[in-house]
């Protein structure tokens, strides 16, 4: 048994691996292409669109893999669908590029029928992985840390790929997302089989949507929790979709041009992903020591240090910034999105737990991550001109900044409003 269930753990790591590196290949450089293909000033709008999808997406293909289609046949289905609108994205956004008015629309459209079945893709790989976990007598909350690490690795290395082989301002970045994308649907049909509930057996629609943990805003402390839940998702995609195109708008400075953090901006913004894989250590020692209200407070604080020295910095003697800003982005995230879950999972009932973490997505990853894109595009149009040959760092540095002041003022309501009993232990 022992030496099953350690090929079953090489087998998830695999998987795992596969499955953020389809993301890590384009996610942090799409802005740069935007910006390069001329547009700039719709950025948000692409990013937007995870935000969009992960509203009902997940829901229900969770309806799905549940009632009729075993979620690792499944899983590889959604990536190869993906894949292959990724694949007709990247081939319209080479003409985008010599017509980006014209092609943005069906551009769009693309993505968002890519990401549309890429989203719930990483609830499947999870139930995959806990299904597998479990058949080999291995306990989910032990073991998944350890293979979930090496999706953050998978990140990093098609990060770096995608920067290597000069493809950040390139649509061979959507390409290459395409290739992971079949190789990662070739091997989930080759993962252990998940079992099928069936409908008798299986959730309701409402537990599958998440319906019934509307309740838990009955109790003020879940509905402010979720309410700033929202307000704190807000930040979650905004340097992924305008830290890189930031960093490349040095490349118009001829004394930051040569740089290697305009040069190698993904490189850069990988030590984000790198912070974020060891700061999962520290999280169950914050939470024992400190409670759930300070280590939120924490990572809040460190939302407003990430945005206001991206606003200070600068690739040149001022690059230590930036690097600042990367290494404090693990705590900012990790410390939100890992011990939200965690608060999440620890003050519900057992029967809506599910729903719960669901809700918890939805507020973050959907409503907040949505309305955060948008509002950050709005922002950035106001104080940075995309079709100017003009350097533009002064406004984007007033963009990060009104993004830091947002921060501040939502970590200042929070420690005003929320108040959760902790005992030190």
């Amino acid at each position: 048994m022992n030496n099953i269930a350690n090929v079953i753990r090489i087998r998830l790591v695999g998987m795992s691996f596969l499955q953020f590196a389809i993301w890590g290949a384009y996610l942090i450089s799409m802005g740069t292409f935007l910006f390069s293909a001329g547009m700039g000033d719709k950025i948000g709008y692409f990013y937007a669109m995870q935000g969009v999808v992960a509203l009902f997406m997940p829901a229900l293909m969770g309806i799905v893999a549940d009632r009729w289609i075993p979620a690792q046949k499944l899983l590889a289905g959604c990536h190869l669908l993906s894949a292959l609108f990724k694949a007709g994205m990247a081939y319209v956004a080479f003409s985008a590029i010599r017509n980006p008015a014209e092609e943005y629309p069906t551009l769009l459209l693309l993505y968002a029928l890519s990401v549309a079945f890429f989203m719930p893709t990483l609830a499947l790989c999870n139930s995959v992985s806990y299904s597998a976990l479990e058949s080999v007598k291995l306990e989910p909350m032990k073991s998944f840390p350890p293979i979930r690490v090496f999706g953050t690795v998978g990140f990093i290395c098609s990060m770096i790929a995608t920067d290597v082989l000069g493809f950040q301002a390139s649509p061979n970045q959507f390409y290459l997302s395409a290739i992971l994308g079949v190789v990662a649907a070739g091997y989930a049909l080759t993962l252990p089989a998940c079992p099928i509930a069936g409908k008798q057996k299986g959730k309701s629609l409402a537990d599958a949507l998440g319906l019934k943990a509307f309740t838990l805003f009955k109790q003020r402390k879940m509905a402010l929790f979720f309410g700033f839940s929202v307000l704190l998702g807000v930040a979650l995609q905004i340097t992924n979709g305008f830290a890189n195109p930031f960093l490349n708008s040095f490349a118009n400075i001829p004394e930051y041009a040569d740089t290697f953090g305009v040069r190698h901006a993904n490189v850069l913004i990988s030590l984000s992903q790198l912070s974020e894989t060891l700061c999962l250590l520290l999280i169950p020692f914050a939470l024992k020591r400190l409670g759930i209200k300070y280590v939120m407070l924490i990572a809040m604080f460190c939302w407003v240090l990430r945005f206001a020295l991206f606003g200070l910095g600068n690739p040149g003697n001022g690059v230590w910034m930036f690097i600042l800003s990367m290494i404090v982005y693990g705590v900012a995230f990790d410390f939100f999105n890992i011990s939200g879950s965690l608060f999440v999972n620890n003050e519900t009932d057992h029967s809506i737990r599910s729903s719960a973490q669901g809700l918890f997505m939805m507020m973050t990853n959907g409503f907040g991550a949505t309305i955060g894109t948008i509002l950050a595009q709005q922002v950035v149009n106001h104080f940075v001109d995309f079709t100017s040959q003009v350097p533009q760092v002064d406004g984007w540095s007033k963009a990060w900044f009104i993004f830091a002041g947002y921060m501040l003022v939502v970590t200042i309501l929070f420690a005003l409003l929320f108040n959760v009993k902790h005992e030190r232990k």
